[in-house]
């Protein structure tokens, strides 16, 4: 089992930065791939970003790329999502997530919600214009 608890939402303009974090707690951390979702009111849960529990590999989806960075520190038990150039599409409640290392990385299969195992609670991000 692995307890992951998001942290680090708020209220930012347009054009701000947030950093997003997750602790882990239970099975070995390392032993899972992470990943960020996000669900905007009335919209399906999206998929952000992944990293390989290595931090050696990472996707992350096309609308965010280049603002948004995932990385994770096994040691400290954390995966955190740095957020920059932030807009009011931004808006949504972000989730970390686990899933086992053998998950494909086959774009339908890891952007899957349904194909990641443990869930934290999620963290409000509300951008204004």
């Amino acid at each position: 089992q692995v307890r992951l608890v998001e942290s680090g939402g708020g209220l930012v303009q347009a054009g701000g930065s947030l950093r997003l974090s997750c602790a882990a707690s239970g099975d070995t951390f390392s032993n899972y791939n992470m990943g960020w979702f996000r669900q905007a009111p009335g919209k399906e849960r999206e998929f952000v970003a992944r990293i390989s529990w290595s931090g050696d590999s990472t996707y992350i989806i096309n609308s965010v790329k280049g603002r948004f960075t995932i990385s994770r520190d096994n040691a400290k038990r954390m995966v955190s999502l740095q957020m920059s150039s932030l807009k009011p599409e931004d808006t949504a409640v972000y989730y970390c997530a686990a899933a086992p290392t053998t998950m494909s990385w086959s774009i339908p299969t890891m952007t899957n919600s349904q194909g990641w195992k443990y869930w934290g609670q999620g963290t409000q991000v509300t951008v204004s214009s």
